[in-house]
């Protein structure tokens, strides 16, 4: 039997009377990849703030690989093994697309070592992979200034993995993107797939389409439904909160 890596149990988040989420309940196995869509205000960025830690739960609990993750700091809860990357790209534009990577490799790290130190070789080789990956090998040595928007996102996302997290969690990773860099941010997730958990939140259709396996709906804070991407696109009450809503 497949291990839970992420299990949410009665999970109420309540912002003075306004409940951001409402009793909900949600589990994924290690090895996944699941996509959260759900309309604006359906309680998708606080899904993600409770997992890290930086909203705490009102009601219920989260469990990642069966531990309780109620009252971890949000630094402790990274390191336990989950990392989050958030719609716009957090890259330190100065630095080459290299030394990004080769910063967060390793937590012992900082700005003056990165430039100036010389990199063990096994942080060597791991950035090496990591630049292939995200397919910025070409650029490696080119200030993350000059890359585009997609490959700014690519980059991150190369950051987080370098990370070595158990849980990704990817906010909106394609928005703004053209169609061509669109599917190189998919396929990239599909090819990490292979070896994370992955959790990504996502407004765009066609590229939901491109990377679903199972898809969580959200909506007033809680589960509307889950399943494949025909199942939810059949479901009545999806079309009627989601895919028919003049929000998306």
């Amino acid at each position: 039997m497949t291990e839970k890596i992420l299990e949410i149990e009665n999970l109420t988040v309540s912002f003075g009377g306004f409940k951001a989420l409402n009793n909900l309940n949600f589990s994924m196995d290690t090895g996944e990849l699941r996509v959260i869509i759900g309309p604006n205000g359906a309680g998708k960025t606080t899904f993600l703030d409770v997992i890290t830690g930086k909203v705490q739960p009102t009601i219920g609990r989260v469990l990642f690989k069966g531990r309780d993750l109620r009252k971890i700091p949000e630094f402790a809860i990274a390191r336990l093994g989950i990392g989050r990357k958030f719609q716009t790209p957090r890259v330190y534009l100065n630095l080459t697309v290299r030394e990004n990577l080769d910063l967060v490799s390793n937590r012992n790290k900082n700005v003056f070592s990165t430039l100036f130190g010389r990199p063990p070789l096994e942080d060597s080789r791991k950035v090496i992979g990591l630049l292939e990956t995200i397919g910025l090998t070409a650029k490696a040595d080119l200030p993350a200034s000059l890359l585009s928007h997609g490959e700014k996102q690519r980059l991150e996302i190369g950051q987080l993995v370098a990370q070595s997290p158990d849980l990704l969690l990817v906010d909106e990773p394609v928005a703004g993107l053209t169609d061509e860099e669109t599917e190189n941010v998919g396929n990239l997730l599909l090819n990490l797939a292979e070896s994370h958990s992955i959790i990504v939140i996502e407004h765009d259709m066609e590229f939901v389409r491109q990377i679903a396996r199972k898809v969580t709906v959200l909506h007033q804070g809680t589960v509307l439904c889950e399943g494949n991407m025909e199942q939810i696109q059949n479901d009545p009450k999806v079309i009627e909160v989601y895919l028919g809503s003049s929000e998306e």
